[in-house]
């Protein structure tokens, strides 16, 4: 009963029918009406109902309230999903003329770059209270760092201009002082674009949440090996497959797509 008890209502928190007497039982049982599936006429929510939602919420133990980064997680999600028109272009890259040893996130670093190159327009901020955009012309990218506590989006500067070894360092660093709970908040802001390799963890495509004021983000799958037809015969490849979402308010989709394009054909490269 736990799937039809604790549905969220199609209908919102806005129109919620339910009489003063349920109001003050769901209160009482501190049951969110807004989880609970009705069953009465006209989609009202009964006594039964609630009762049924307590029950399910006791059996899965207490609400914890979300705090620190969880919580920003949270809000920043929230902004994302109900203010960005957000569109995603998917593509692999054949990384099969790679040499053994090839860093991917140094590679996927250097290829936004390319990418920013082609398509200035995704290596932006927009503020929607002005309906106004900003261009960077240094590339900041925000890297996606999953930890127990929650998402961390830190930030590698002016990416363009490092060497692949100083971006190694510049990375390692960075996690380091995540994870360690040393980073300062000035390096958790400014970002132009973001990153998130999760394929090291797994999964191939996804769709990204854009989160104000970029405009843009990249995901990373899972390197896997994949058949494609090479020159008319099939042959196994190495595949990166990419995941590129996009504020469609400030993007367009031709400009999505020659990022992407300008992406692939870097990361195809053998150096």
């Amino acid at each position: 009963e736990a799937p039809a008890a604790l549905a969220p209502a199609a209908h919102g928190g806005a129109g919620i029918r339910a009489t003063p007497a349920v109001r003050a039982l769901a209160r009482q049982l501190k049951v969110e009406l807004e989880m609970v599936t009705p069953s009465g006429a006209d989609g009202v929510i009964t006594r039964e109902d609630v009762q049924r939602a307590a029950r399910v919420l006791a059996e899965a133990g207490p609400a914890e309230a979300l705090r620190g980064v969880r919580r920003a997680m949270a809000q920043n999600m929230s902004l994302a999903q109900s203010e960005v028109a957000g569109a995603t272009v998917i593509d692999d890259a054949v990384i099969h003329a790679w040499p053994p040893g090839t860093d991917v996130t140094v590679r996927l670093i250097r290829a936004l770059v390319a990418g920013c190159r082609a398509a200035p327009a995704l290596n932006a901020w927009y503020e929607s209270h002005a309906m106004a955009r900003r261009l960077v012309p240094q590339v900041h990218v925000g890297i996606a760092v999953d930890l127990p506590d929650g998402l961390f989006v830190p930030v590698l500067r002016d990416v363009a201009n490092r060497s692949p070894d100083d971006l190694r360092q510049g990375l390692e660093r960075m996690r380091a002082d995540v994870r360690a709970r040393r980073i300062p908040p000035e390096e958790m802001r400014g970002h132009t674009i973001t990153l998130s390799n999760f394929g090291m963890i797994g999964g191939k495509y996804a769709s990204p949440l854009v989160v104000p004021p970029t405009v843009a983000i990249l995901g990373a799958g899972r390197v896997h090996e994949q058949v494609l037809a090479v020159d008319g015969a099939p042959a196994v490849r190495r595949v990166l497959p990419l995941s590129l979402s996009f504020d469609h308010r400030v993007v367009t989709g031709g400009e999505a797509a020659r990022f992407l394009k300008a992406v692939i054909d870097d990361l195809e490269r053998a150096d």
